[in-house]
């Protein structure tokens, strides 16, 4: 920005435009068309409890340029491997960013409070990433991004539940295509259910872990149908609570396990409909669009929404 203390008439200044010559997919662009093209490109990074996804798209959503590092562990050592990964990233501006924590965050100040599969506790996440990112940055949950950008391709459905059923089980509510602020923080997977004779969270008997920890295989070598049935039967018991005090239009299943959604549905269907009223009608069930890329392209409609 340039400021001028005399009459406009005599006012002339001329901005400095950088002479060097980039090809951007192709294209010959000076300093200048890099610099507004870089003013139109979003961030994301998903840090998963075994990965961290960094990806840049463009203004309309289109995903550029991506890189993963396995999740350290230690926090530092995380800080530490994510400023090598940006250094050696072709984009380095963002107009503005988006990271997704797995866990429970304190969006106000950008911290990150706890993980459910990582030791951190109470890190400056949004400070720590934007001294290496240099660009303005949201904090929030991944399964609530997960379930924005699923919501968003569903635009005849004002109310979103997303479930993802993996390691653990992580819940969105997403309400005309935003993340409803009564139930950002809330954590589906830990609800306290009756499993068994005896009350637990629902993911420590619906999860992909514990799956393999009862049938001592991963969902993928799974093929009989009595086992899925009664892997149904598990999920169908979140769902249905959920369903009654949220009640979705649809319920997007995401995650490792809901990647073999063929293989359950009729007997997820098949439970459900033994509780369902008038008053309280079955959400349509579908599977995620984007299983593997939900949380990092909600990173892009968050960053974009709010930038």
């Amino acid at each position: 920005m340039y400021f001028c203390h005399l009459p406009e008439s005599k006012c002339k200044i001329t901005p400095i435009i950088p002479v060097f010559v980039l090809r951007v997919k192709g294209v010959p662009c000076t300093g200048i068309d890099v610099m507004i093209k870089c003013l139109r490109m979003y961030l994301g990074i998903d840090i998963g409890g075994t990965k961290t996804l960094i990806a840049t798209f463009d203004s309309k959503g289109t995903l550029l340029e991506r890189h993963k590092f396995p999740t350290p562990d230690k926090y530092l050592d995380f800080l530490r491997e994510l400023s090598a990964t940006v250094a050696n990233m072709s984009t380095k501006k963002w107009r503005a960013g988006c990271v997704a924590f797995p866990g429970l965050i304190d969006r106000e100040k950008g911290i990150g409070i706890v993980c459910g599969n990582l030791p951190w506790r109470n890190v400056p996440i949004a400070h720590d990433i934007t001294k290496i990112v240099k660009c303005p940055l949201l904090i929030e949950n991944d399964a609530n991004l997960a379930g924005l950008s699923e919501a968003m391709l569903l635009p005849k459905y004002d109310r979103v539940l997303y479930v993802t059923i993996s390691t653990g089980i992580g819940t969105g509510i997403i309400v005309d295509r935003t993340i409803d602020p009564e139930f950002q923080d809330s954590e589906g997977g830990h609800m306290i259910l009756e499993h068994n004779g005896r009350r637990q969270q629902w993911e420590d008997f619906a999860s992909g872990s514990a799956i393999v920890r009862r049938f001592g295989k991963k969902a993928s070598e799974i093929n009989d149908a009595k086992t899925w049935r009664s892997i149904a039967k598990n999920i169908a018991t979140g769902l249905l609570d959920l369903s009654v005090v949220i009640r979705p239009q649809v319920v997007v299943l995401g995650g490792g396990v809901s990647n073999y959604l063929e293989r359950f549905k009729p007997y997820l269907l098949e439970e459900m409909e033994h509780f369902a009223t008038p008053l309280t009608p079955l959400p349509i069930i579908k599977k995620a669009a984007n299983p593997n890329d939900a949380v990092i392209i909600g990173c892009y409609y968050l960053a974009k929404k709010h930038a």
